[in-house]
């Protein structure tokens, strides 16, 4: 069972930093471009394209790590219906 804990803070863990780091790709990103409309305003319309398809680039890059984070749960909530004490049996085979 404390394995099987140890999974879900894991996988706390993992989202956490994943999604954190996607917000702050996203601000600095934001910011960039916000100083670079400011010092040419002319260029405003180049400048936002590049930034929305930067920031889907990245928007994407956490919606994956969230799905990997649901599948994880998923595997975790399968091996507690099992009675399972520890990791998956899939995990547990390893090299053959």
């Amino acid at each position: 069972m404390l394995n099987i804990g140890l999974g879900y803070i894991g996988v706390g863990i993992a989202i956490g930093a994943g999604l954190f780091g996607a917000a702050a790709g996203i601000g600095k990103l934001a910011s960039a471009a916000l100083e670079g409309t400011a010092r040419q305003p002319e260029a405003t319309g180049s400048l936002q394209t590049m930034m929305i398809i930067a920031a889907a680039l990245i928007e994407g890059l956490g919606l994956f790590a969230l799905v990997i984070a649901f599948l994880a749960v998923n595997t975790l909530n399968k091996s507690l219906q099992t009675g399972a004490t520890a990791a998956p049996a899939a995990v547990e085979a390893g090299p053959r």
